[in-house]
Parts: C-alpha cells; structure tokens; sequence
C-alpha cells in the first residue's frame, strides 16, 4: 500500500481509545500504557497496545481504512496487516492480524479530544 489520501471524507480519521480485544484481556491492552490507534489523513497511522508499538499505512473509504503495519512488540520486530470499521453506534471494529501469528478483533472509541473528519 502508497497510502493514499482519503478521497470522500474519511470518518475514522483522529485518535482512538481501544477498549476490548478478543484474544487479551484489558490490564494486557494498557500493559505500556494507554491502548490506542491514530489514523491520519496523510496515509499514516499509528497503534499501540500490550508491549507493542507500530506504524500504519493506510487507504481510505468513508466508512473504513485497511493497512499494512510495522513495529515492535517486545523489541521483536513485526509486521501484519488488518482493517477498521467504523461502526452504526460510532465505535470501530479493528480487524489485527500479525504476519502468520495472531489475528484479533479489537474494539475502539474515540478519544474525547479526538476530530473526525
């Protein structure tokens, strides 16, 4: 993926909180502190949870952004990809999936201080 810049306003763009995963439990999500994925307008992105800490590139729709990721969890370097949608109550469903490892459903709310486009 380029990353490309959302063409219809993207509505997932801004920083949320991940509050449930199905594979770990809370106390893992927060294990470094506060569990969170940034999607930016620029094609970049971010998400921290557990041990561990990547950057995203993303492609856009209204609705949802897919991206490939890249990082470190527990200075083991790794990579995956996966998907967030948003969802009818304003939460998004992440689809997380680490390269032949773990795939996991997280969910996440916006931030308080978080603007969506």
């Amino acid at each position: 993926m380029n990353g490309s810049r959302p063409s219809p306003p993207c509505r997932l763009i801004g920083k949320w909180r991940i509050v449930k995963a199905d594979l770990w439990e809370r106390d893992h999500l927060d294990l470094c502190g506060p569990a969170t994925i940034t999607i930016g307008n620029d094609g970049h992105g971010e998400i921290s949870f557990g041990a561990m800490q990547a950057g995203l590139e993303l492609e856009y729709s209204q609705s949802m952004v897919f991206f490939t990721w890249q990082g470190f969890d527990e200075m083991d370097e790794v990579h995956g990809s996966g998907n967030a949608e948003l969802l009818d109550d304003g939460t998004i469903e992440i689809e997380f999936a680490y390269y032949n490892g773990d795939e996991a459903i997280l969910n996440a709310k916006p931030m308080t201080f978080s603007a969506t486009c």
